[in-house]
């Protein structure tokens, strides 16, 4: 388990190849259900913004990726876990760790804790797979872009 509580996929064994980020994240209105309880597809969205802002991090901007090189990374499966409810106004800390890489795919581990009392909320595995951005057919990852992503 990393500084961040972002632990391996129970699923796949090996260690982690980059390490850990967090993004975060303050919860709306518009992230709840009436009773101010956070509704299940927010926490989707939560956890792609912290994706993107690891990718921003490594200076790699997902408009410029599809204008200047043609290419895009969707996720094509995702494991959620939901452990704890998050409310209105709770802030959290959306945890990214790059758990494995192939030639034309990523997987991450994440996590969404709580700040404050550090209760962990939602856990995911998610899967990237780099397309082209016309065909949307998977290709391999660019090599100018495997050094920022490790």
């Amino acid at each position: 388990m990393s500084a961040r509580g972002i632990s391996a996929n129970r699923d796949d064994d090996r260690a982690a190849i980059a390490p850990s980020f967090s993004w975060r994240i303050r919860v709306y209105w518009e992230d709840t259900d009436a009773g101010g309880v956070v509704y299940h597809a927010s926490y989707v969205r939560f956890l792609e913004r912290a994706r993107t802002e690891w990718l921003r991090a490594r200076g790699i901007e997902q408009g410029r990726l599809r204008e200047e090189h043609g290419v895009v990374f969707v996720v094509y499966a995702m494991d959620l876990r939901f452990l704890r409810p998050a409310r209105l106004d709770d802030e959290l800390d959306a945890g990214v760790m790059l758990q494995s890489r192939r030639a034309a795919a990523l997987t991450f581990a994440q996590a969404l804790v709580r700040v404050g009392d550090g209760e962990r909320l939602v856990e995911a595995t998610v899967r990237a797979a780099c397309v082209d951005a016309q065909s949307l057919k998977p290709m391999a990852i660019p090599s100018h872009l495997l050094a920022g992503l490790l």
